[in-house]
């Protein structure tokens, strides 16, 4: 065999291996050894964030809860979700919040190759920033399964991979308003990235209704902590 063939060959076994090793992230125990892609901050802050948006049926309520109480947040929007509401993807912003990539649609990437991968999140990031003149700065992949494609393609859209520390498990069938509050608690600490949905685009239909009776409370909880909630953007370094 030619050293080509023989290279083409390698290759071809590595990349399945490259594209599932970095799938673990999705577990807690494998996200809590990288600070950076849990979302750590400073001690005296947390960073509020929402996938799957924006709907136009649940993610105005959000909007209405988190200006009550005076709280911007990151808001992680889908590409198709934001084709079909792109003034409620405006409003978002005018509401101070920031918005960042979730990708297309709600796809695990494991299912995607590098080129299907790059493609759906330039689309994405493309969208976002024509609809609502705002250059994303994060990424966030469906289902915490941040893939090798998706890694190589971040870097080269100048996207941050970030994902969560703590989440309400708020897509459930079971959830419920005290059921999300707990399991957040539960996770929540200082410097921590709160993850909840603003959408049940990938979940049980009207799941959000329980993150949302929850939000007032965790909020009141984050100000008893003397913790700051605010978007990602604050919450982190300053990009390069």
């Amino acid at each position: 065999m030619s050293r080509g063939r023989a290279g083409l060959v390698a290759g071809a076994v590595m990349l399945p291996a490259l594209q599932v090793a970095p799938a673990v992230t999705a577990l807690p125990a494998v996200r809590a050894r990288f600070p950076g892609l849990r979302g750590a901050g400073p001690p005296d802050r947390i960073a509020l964030t929402f996938d799957d948006g924006p709907d136009p049926e649940s993610t105005p309520r959000f909007l209405e809860v988190l200006a009550g109480h005076r709280v911007r947040a990151t808001f992680f929007l889908l590409g198709a979700m934001l084709q079909r509401a792109p003034d409620l993807g405006r409003e978002v912003v005018a509401g101070g919040h920031e918005v960042a990539v979730h990708g297309w649609e709600h796809d695990n990437l494991l299912l995607r190759g590098p080129v299907a991968t790059v493609r759906d999140l330039a689309r994405a990031r493309t969208l976002i920033d024509t609809v609502t003149g705002r250059t994303p700065r994060f990424f966030r992949p469906p289902y915490g399964v941040l893939t090798g494609a998706a890694l190589l393609a971040a870097r080269r859209l100048r996207l941050e991979p970030v994902l969560w520390s703590c989440w309400g498990r708020d897509w459930t069938r079971t959830a419920t308003p005290e059921s999300v509050f707990d399991t957040v608690r539960r996770g929540l600490s200082a410097g921590g990235t709160v993850l909840l949905h603003d959408s049940s685009k990938s979940a049980v239909p009207g799941a959000w209704r329980a993150g949302l009776a929850a939000l007032p409370r965790l909020l009141d909880e984050c100000r008893r902590q003397g913790w700051t909630v605010g978007p990602l953007a604050e919450h982190r370094e300053p990009a390069r």
